[in-house]
């Protein structure tokens, strides 16, 4: 009969091995693992919990800012659609006559509007951004006409006293030129 000796468990001779091992060692050599393993620990901390955490508080009050601005942009929208809201019922003939006033006012002869029932489409040809911004506002306030569509195509056109000689031009503003058809309101 033989008797079986249990092989020792791969886990137990490592620990056996170090235990060992750090009995061999000077007292100043585990000092110095004992710092080693300290800073080590520290270190991973840091790493993990606390840097993170520092930064979180760091950028905290630029994107409090940042909320702060979108909120108070949506305030503002908010204002502007219940002041839109408020403003009496207009008929489609009075939304005519203004779209028509305003158009010939903000664009001039860059613009020209055609109307059909409850449609207008206004072809536009070379206009600022800014002026068509500027138009775009005004007509939807005033006049309550709709944008339904817009092709517009952008293009830089010259400006300034050096476009005129053969020179190339020193800058170029972008201008938009295309159709935007609007919605009036219903008769």
């Amino acid at each position: 009969m033989s008797v079986q000796v249990p092989k020792p468990k791969p886990m137990a001779t490592a620990r056996q091995a170090l235990a060992q091992r750090w009995q061999a060692m000077s007292a100043r050599e585990q000092l110095l693992l004992r710092w080693g393993a300290a800073l080590l620990c520290v270190a991973v901390v840091w790493w993990l919990a606390l840097a993170p955490a520092l930064r979180t508080v760091r950028q905290a009050p630029a994107q409090q800012a940042t909320l702060d601005a979108q909120w108070q942009q949506l305030q503002d929208l908010q204002a502007q659609a219940q002041s839109l809201q408020q403003q009496p019922r207009m008929s489609q003939a009075e939304a005519l006559n203004t779209l028509q006033s305003r158009t010939t006012e903000l664009l001039g002869a860059s613009a020209q509007l055609q109307t059909v029932g409850d449609r207008s489409t206004v072809t536009l040809q070379a206009v600022s951004a800014s002026a068509l911004a500027h138009w775009l506002a005004q007509v939807r306030t005033q006049a309550r006409a709709l944008p339904v569509q817009a092709q517009l195509q952008r293009s830089a056109a010259a400006s300034g006293p050096e476009s005129q000689n053969s020179n190339p031009p020193m800058s170029t503003a972008p201008s938009w030129s295309g159709s935007v058809v609007l919605s009036l309101p219903a008769p």
